[in-house]
């Protein structure tokens, strides 16, 4: 007899599993069907910022989002602990995004100028190289200064996602792995039909939370996913002494002492290994405000691919043609996962849509 679910979620990364966990937890029978192990994964290389400051430049909503889902993140992060014993590692002590010039603090400070005046929740303060060496005692002495704002935190990207898997489980959630689906259509009744190869099972409602992969699937229920791949490389060194605090754009100390170094973005297409020039680059660049690090060892790099748009914005989206299908897709899995979570799970079950996501249609790259 064929398996039947309420809800097809398919993606088991960041995007999926919070929203599957959300639509567990809520009464659903959720099945979350998921790739292969060597599937393409953001989650994979995520620097495991939960970031609002500087986002939204071009659309203050994407900037409202993010705080919205960082002001959520605490009790998220809490519940997870409380159903599975699973610590996630998150802290929100506020982030730096440091300047080495002055010149380059002047074009982050205006920034963050107009972004606070279309957004007064946006706040920010702008420090001088004293008043930051105050909060960052391992700060070098040629760095001119940094934005400190309160909005941001990190956490650990793999922890949550463990985190999720077990918290769904426990929910009554199935998850389906090593399974690539190759066809969803619609029937008669209205439910789904999702296809992987010989198997196949019938859901109420389906997800598309695939990252890459929603731009072959989203055609299927009559929706438009034009993502394509960034790559970003990181380093991650030994364990050191706790010296930085608060996370900051570029570097990042994890709760159990290594410390990660990273935001490329390179467009190679499908390929994320990792490159001489790119690793030296993040490397300088990290050594400029925290000199500590220059004798550190390296322990390991590696390459993964965010899932971009045009601008840079998420997909959040039901279709009209299928109606009980819907996209969901971003390159901010960890920062919009308590969102996802908590909001777009609900949307999905009925909730009215946040007027927050009225830009997020796939519509406003037809041209």
């Amino acid at each position: 007899m064929q398996k039947t679910y309420d809800i097809a979620v398919i993606g088991g990364g960041l995007v999926g599993m919070a929203i599957a966990y959300g639509l567990a937890k809520r009464g659903q029978r959720v099945v979350v069907c998921d790739g292969e192990d060597n599937s393409l994964r953001a989650a994979r290389g995520n620097f495991g910022l939960v970031w609002v400051q500087g986002k939204g430049g071009t659309c203050t909503n994407y900037a409202r989002w993010s705080l919205h889902s960082a002001n959520t993140w605490q009790g998220m992060a809490d519940e997870l602990f409380a159903r599975t014993g699973v610590d996630v590692g998150f802290q929100r002590p506020g982030g730096f995004n440091i300047a080495q010039t002055a010149e380059e603090l002047a074009v982050k400070v205006e920034s963050m100028r107009k972004l606070k005046e279309a957004e007064p929740a946006l706040v920010y303060e702008v420090l001088d190289h004293d008043a930051l060496a105050e909060r960052l005692p391992a700060i070098g002495p040629d760095v001119f200064g940094a934005i400190y704002s309160p909005n941001d935190g990190h956490v650990s990207p793999l922890y949550t996602l463990r985190a999720l898997f077990a918290a769904f489980e426990q929910a009554g959630g199935e998850y389906a792995p090593n399974l690539r689906v190759t066809d969803i259509r619609q029937l008669g009744s209205g439910a789904f039909r999702v296809s992987m190869g010989d198997t196949s099972f019938e859901a109420g409602r389906v997800v598309l939370a695939a990252g890459l992969g929603n731009r072959d699937l989203a055609p299927m229920v009559g929706l438009s996913a034009p993502v394509k791949p960034l790559r970003g490389q990181i380093i991650v060194t030994e364990r050191v002494k706790p010296f930085l605090d608060y996370p900051t754009i570029y570097v990042r100390q994890t709760v159990e002492g290594s410390v990660m170094l990273g935001d490329s973005a390179e467009d190679v297409g499908f390929n994320d290994g990792v490159t001489p020039d790119v690793l030296a680059d993040i490397a300088r660049r990290g050594i400029a405000p925290f000199p500590i690090l220059k004798n550190v060892r390296v322990v390991r790099a590696w390459g993964a691919l965010r899932v971009m748009t045009g601008d840079g914005l998420p997909i959040y989206e039901a279709s009209e043609s299928c109606p009980g299908a819907f996209l969901a897709t971003c390159h901010s899995g960890v920062t919009l996962a308590a969102a996802h979570c908590e909001t777009i799970a609900p949307w999905i079950l009925g909730a009215e849509r946040p007027a927050l996501l009225d830009h997020f249609y796939a519509k406003r790259f037809a041209a």
